[in-house]
């Protein structure tokens, strides 16, 4: 039996993104912007929630391009909200369309999202090695100033709360506990 990180053991589908997603250094921007959407729609509720609703968010938010969400009109904005597989909040519906925008700004900064945040660490995955789910922080310093230089950006709902679950999701940082087999892991792919 594999012995994994205790927060995922609850359900399936957790046990499945752990396994196959949670903290794989990540580099496609249409995934980064994913994960940015929907660490954010996450706010104030569980992940599992949100992986739950995450194909309906897929569908409903154009496979998550940020292009064709960034143009998302009024009327694109009500239908996401009447949309009941959704998070139907109007601030965070209202903060995706605008991050598109941001998005889109950063992208044509610093010729793709993937540089603009992995910039922050020097191109190379934080590794910790936590033994117990307490010593495992909810941000970093490096959240604090990835979250304050978005923020001056422009960007909503990217706290550094949720910054840092982006980078844990993102594989920017190895928060795994030491006792996970997919702690090594990610370690080589690193």
């Amino acid at each position: 039996m594999k012995q994994r990180c205790d927060w995922c053991l609850k359900n399936d589908l957790y046990i499945h993104y752990h396994d196959t997603e949670w903290g794989v250094p990540e580099h496609d921007d249409r995934v980064l912007f994913e994960f940015l959407i929907l660490e954010g729609v996450q706010a104030g509720l569980s992940w599992l929630t949100i992986l739950r609703k995450r194909e309906n968010y897929r569908h409903a938010y154009d496979g998550f391009d940020p292009e064709l969400v960034a143009r998302y009109d009024e009327a694109g904005m009500n239908d996401l909200l009447q949309n009941t597989g959704l998070i139907r909040n109007k601030l965070k519906i209202s903060a995706s369309v605008n991050n598109a925008k941001r998005f889109l700004e950063v992208q044509k900064e610093f010729g793709s999202f993937d540089h603009y945040m992995w910039s922050f660490i020097d191109f190379k995955p934080v590794v910790n090695y936590w033994e117990t789910l307490k010593e495992v922080p909810a941000t970093s310093p490096i959240s604090d100033q990835i979250s304050k230089d978005m923020k001056k950006r422009g960007f909503n709902f990217v706290g550094s709360t949720i910054i840092y679950s982006h980078m844990q999701a993102t594989g920017m940082v190895n928060d795994h506990l030491v006792s996970c087999f997919r702690h090594a892991e990610i370690c080589r792919l690193g």
